[in-house]
């Protein structure tokens, strides 16, 4: 076991990412939790010290919608070294269509965007600190997505839930060709299927029968009630597949694998294999989101 062993998790103030922050201080990591709110930031880092069996945590405040903030999340983790672990935990869904900052589609830009640039910066200190670990996030939702990607926005009406299944998918894409980019280089790439957790995203949006497309509306309340059932179990039993990918030993020497809810590998959706899409995702990502500031800086981009 390495000493003095850092991890950072984004949206750690609560939910899974709070649970899973909490498991890897627990595992003797010097966790920081990265989210918006100061005050949930301080009882982020109380509750995960309780669970420490190392160093102290801290909280980093980030808009991780916006592009310049995640880069200069990324600078000011840099200067502190070696990572051996980093854990994109970043997600939302949007009951109306929003736009960040920068111009663009906010569902796109934060459950992809961001943890696709905050990666491919810490790659240098990931590679300092190997073996390490990357861990995204994905979900069931990539199954009503569509699946094309040579523009930001899909064509068609906004709808939050399609939109939300199609950010993950690009993510697990994105992540999936990261694990081959990778391969051998001592830092592994793993996607983690939470499945179901009571969360404010679920508790709040999922609510509205408008986040889905005309086709699902009508039986969308069925289909809610059987999602709110399954995922009536607590944020830190969803939180077992992110932590598992971040520490289990006896993944060491593998990558490119999704951990499911139960903490085993679970065969990926096909699609996020198909090589048309992860070419579109690569060239889209990259011209969103370059690795140095946009000169095009506030002009939207969702063309």
């Amino acid at each position: 076991m390495k000493q003095g062993r850092r991890a950072v998790v984004t949206a750690g103030t609560g939910g899974i990412g709070l649970e899973t922050a909490a498991g890897l201080a627990a595992a003797g990591y010097a966790v920081t939790v990265v989210g918006r709110s100061a005050e949930r930031g301080a009882r982020a880092v109380e509750r995960i010290d309780s669970a420490a069996a190392g160093a102290r945590a801290r909280f980093i405040a980030a808009d991780l919608a916006s592009l310049d903030a995640v880069r200069a999340l990324a600078a000011l983790l840099a200067e502190e070294g070696p990572l051996d672990v980093l854990v994109n935990n970043v997600g939302a869904m949007f009951a109306d269509r929003q736009r960040t900052v920068d111009g663009i589609e906010a569902t796109f830009a934060v459950n992809h965007l961001s943890p696709y640039l905050l990666t491919e910066l810490m790659l240098p200190s990931l590679r300092a600190g190997r073996p390490s670990r990357i861990v995204n996030v994905t979900s069931g939702a990539v199954r009503v997505a569509k699946r094309a990607f040579d523009a930001v926005e899909p064509p068609g009406g906004y709808y939050g839930f399609h939109w939300y299944g199609r950010a993950k998918l690009a993510n697990l894409a994105y992540t999936l060709d990261l694990a081959e980019r990778l391969h051998d280089t001592g830092i592994a790439v793993f996607a983690a299927d939470p499945g179901g957790a009571a969360t404010g995203m679920t508790d709040g949006t999922m609510r509205s029968p408008k986040i889905v497309s005309p086709a699902l509306r009508l039986v969308w309340p069925l289909v809610r009630r059987t999602f709110e059932r399954a995922t009536s179990g607590p944020a830190a039993t969803a939180a077992r597949s992110s932590i598992t990918a971040a520490t289990d030993a006896a993944l060491h020497g593998r990558t490119g694998l999704v951990i499911g809810p139960r903490t085993r590998p679970v065969p990926p959706y096909p699609p996020s294999r198909d090589p048309r899409i992860v070419r579109n995702v690569l060239e889209l990502s990259r011209r969103l989101a370059p690795l140095t500031p946009a000169s095009r800086a506030g002009e939207p981009l969702g063309a």
